[in-house]
């Protein structure tokens, strides 16, 4: 039996949030100051932009602390799940309150309606400072999660994709959102005071908002298949599999079914084919020494259910059948 990898401690998302949090609110009172000295359209959307990041970190630590309440009589599988919810609504804060804004002073700068650009310096140096403290935030986020996949010995974007808590992958995608929306500001600034054209600068903000829709769209995305229902990795089935395989009493695994149901926490329902010449009190023995077995090994399982079947059972082969094209 493999040892047992311990579960990611909750310490290091509440940290790289708290650091997202308060570096985003500075920024956003800085931006929001170089806005209004300067007219620029691109700070103001990058104003928007902060404000965003600033209610998603709020949203963040709401999901931390709410999804680690014990499981209940009503919500017996714990509330692991509401981490997601928080996360989905940090996505549609993003757009709503960054995305959005950043659109409308765009098109309020091209259609004439915007502020007259002065002292572009001022910019320069609000920007370049956002630049550095952004920064902090993104490499802590990056160690986090570089951390977690050495970890489980899975390249780096492979578990960015698949991983199941959104916390700190929420601070990163926001983060090098960030980076990026200061580059586009700084870009949309210089060259409207090269060309003396506040079309760059109004085109900078227009395309800092469509950054936001389409970090909120994957954000959005990413948790509402976690909300729906979404299986766990596809290393840690093939593992159950596996290990469930070499258990003597067992002659097929015929059915597994996985569900996140929080952070690091899994739900398992697996139908099994025992050896016919069992017992009932050797197969009683044998599920509840199974579940310990499993339980040992991987950490993740939050509950297991383990159902003995026939493999012959033409219904259930058909259900198994439409889900994975065979048997598992």
């Amino acid at each position: 039996m493999t040892t047992a990898e311990p579960a990611r401690p909750e310490s290091g998302s509440g940290v790289t949030v708290v650091i997202a949090l308060l570096v985003n609110a500075g920024i956003a009172v800085l931006k929001a100051f170089a806005g209004l000295v300067t007219g620029s359209a691109a700070l103001f959307a990058e104003a928007a932009h902060s404000v965003a990041d600033t209610i998603t970190e709020i949203l963040l630590l709401t999901a931390l602390r709410r999804s680690r309440r014990p499981a209940d009589r009503r919500h017996p599988f714990g509330y692991g799940k509401e981490r997601y919810f928080w996360s989905l609504m940090a996505a549609v804060s993003i757009f709503a309150s960054g995305s959005v804004l950043a659109i409308a002073e765009g098109i309020r700068a091209l259609t004439g309606d915007g502020r007259e650009q002065t002292s572009p310096e001022v910019a320069y140096v609000v920007l370049g400072l956002a630049f550095v403290l952004e920064s902090v935030s993104w490499l802590r986020a990056v160690r986090q999660i570089r951390s977690e996949a050495e970890e489980e010995r899975t390249p780096f974007f492979h578990y960015l994709r698949s991983v199941d808590d959104p916390t700190a992958k929420t601070v990163l995608l926001e983060d090098s959102a960030a980076l990026i929306g200061l580059m586009l500001a700084f870009l949309g600034v210089g060259l409207h005071q090269l060309t003396g054209s506040a079309v760059w600068d109004a085109s900078a903000s227009l395309a800092i908002g469509v950054l936001l829709a389409v970090v909120a769209y994957v954000l959005g995305r990413s948790n509402l298949d976690l909300l729906i229902g979404q299986q766990a990795s596809r290393k840690l089935i093939d593992r159950i599999r596996a290990r469930l395989r070499e258990v003597p009493e067992i002659d097929v695994v015929v059915d597994l079914l996985t569900m996140s149901t929080g952070a690091d926490r899994v739900l398992l329902c697996v139908r099994l084919d025992f050896d016919d010449a069992l017992s009932v009190a050797e197969l009683e023995r044998a599920c509840v020494r199974i579940d310990g077995e499993l339980r040992a090994e991987f950490v993740e399982l939050d509950e297991i259910f383990l159902e003995p079947v026939p493999r012959s059972d033409e219904e259930l082969r058909a259900r198994v059948f439409s889900r994975y094209g065979r048997i598992t």
